[in-house]
């Protein structure tokens, strides 16, 4: 008895044929888009009478391109900068300034905005990395170990020294709040700090303060430094935090800190923090309370933030400019960065004799103004070329990645 032909299948010609069909009709679909595009950005006067027929026929492109345009337009706005002039910095800073006097337990969470005055490059700002990056633009190579605490580094210590700040929260690597001089037990760093190392093979964790950026050679899930642990012989890694990762030592990044600190916390000071990661971190806004029972939130930004709305006030100034207005409302003196003082020297644990070749970065020059030996990575200073943290603008391609995926 012979086979019955399976008709329900379609040969390999009839196959390529109906896909060659969907590949031109999607493409016949983009050349309306960019018509209907082309239309659009021509002023209505301008328009011919073919090209008005154009958009009446395709109606719901021209709704969709209208609802793109509108989003680009409200992401510009927020990605823009606002400044609030003299009189108005000075009477919202009169305001905070009550308010720092008045709270019991002040909890400060500081952004990359608090560093760029140390030629730190923010993430989101007109000139931040993630912009340039969306935008094509290769991020300029610095060392970052060459920075030092701004103003705004140093006048946070003040206020902690006085008693008016109780905890920091941090999302900086650059590890300048802990060179200001701000006691450790007083900082959550939670995306970590470029100068620790870690052997997490010992029990408690091991810590290694260098006077060097230990992250040359790391990246996403990739962490180990190179050197050993001087107790157990086990690869030391970096403390950073990477986008997609989640961070669990206890220090530097001192989660229980921070979010034993936000419990408490009746007024939260934001600094210079785009607050687009801090977001999500639900601990530090005590959610699983009621809106009224949260503590007040003082905003000081450049440009929008996702907390604008729940803030008490939200202040549009450079966060030196504000902190200095402010310390004058509080008549406090702002203390001066010295490097004589700089705690990290202290903490530091020196290098042994065959890790002196383990890095290129520029070591810190100690207080008298020479380099440490055992730190120092050899050959002049000169010659070594300016690089990057490897924690310094990652996260930015593996987000672009998964917004591609969700788009397609």
């Amino acid at each position: 008895m012979a086979e019955e032909p399976d008709v329900g299948v379609p040969s390999r010609a009839e196959r390529k044929a109906i896909e060659k069909a969907k590949i031109l009709q999607r493409e016949s679909e983009r050349n309306i888009v960019r018509l209907v595009g082309r239309v659009l950005k021509k002023p209505e006067a301008e328009r011919t009478d073919e090209e008005a027929a154009v958009l009446l026929l395709h109606g719901a492109i021209v709704e969709e391109l209208c609802k793109r345009q509108g989003r680009r337009n409200v992401l510009k706005r927020k990605q823009e900068e606002v400044f609030d002039d003299a009189d108005e910095l000075k009477a919202k800073v009169r305001q905070l300034a009550m308010a720092v006097n008045q709270a019991k337990h002040l909890v400060v969470y500081t952004g990359a905005g608090i560093s760029t005055a140390a030629s730190i490059p923010d993430y989101r700002g007109p000139n931040g990395v993630w912009t340039q990056l969306q935008k094509g633009r290769p991020i300029s190579s610095s060392d970052l170990g060459k920075a030092e605490p701004t103003l705004t580094h140093m006048c946070i210590k003040m206020l902690h020294k006085e008693k008016m700040v109780k905890h920091v929260v941090s999302q900086n690597c650059d590890g300048l709040h802990l060179r200001s001089g701000l006691p450790r037990n007083a900082l959550s760093e939670l995306h970590g700090n470029m100068f620790i190392e870690v052997c997490t093979f010992c029990s408690p964790v091991r810590e290694y303060v260098r006077l060097f950026d230990v992250t040359e050679r790391t990246s996403l899930h990739r962490h180990g430094t190179g050197r050993r642990c001087s107790h157990c012989g086990s690869e030391l890694r970096d403390t950073i935090v990477h986008f997609g990762e989640r961070g669990t030592l206890e220090q530097p990044l001192n989660w229980k800190g921070a979010s034993e600190a936000a419990k408490m916390a009746d007024v939260i000071l934001c600094l210079g923090s785009s607050l687009k990661v801090l977001k999500k971190y639900g601990c530090l806004w005590c959610m699983n309370r009621p809106l009224s029972k949260r503590p007040k939130l003082y905003i000081v930004n450049l440009q929008w933030t996702p907390k604008d709305d729940l803030a008490v006030l939200k202040i549009h100034g450079k966060c030196d400019d504000v902190m200095s207005l402010l310390m004058k409302e509080l008549n406090l003196q702002i203390p001066v960065y010295d490097r004589v003082e700089d705690p990290i020297f202290s903490l530091a644990t020196l290098l042994q004799p065959e890790e002196v070749d383990s890095h290129t970065r520029e070591v810190i020059a100690s207080s008298d103004g020479q380099q440490n030996r055992s730190a120092d990575p050899g050959g002049p200073a000169e010659e070594a070329t300016a690089v990057q943290g490897g924690w310094f603008g990652r996260g930015y391609s593996k987000g672009r990645r998964r917004r591609k995926k969700l788009h397609n």
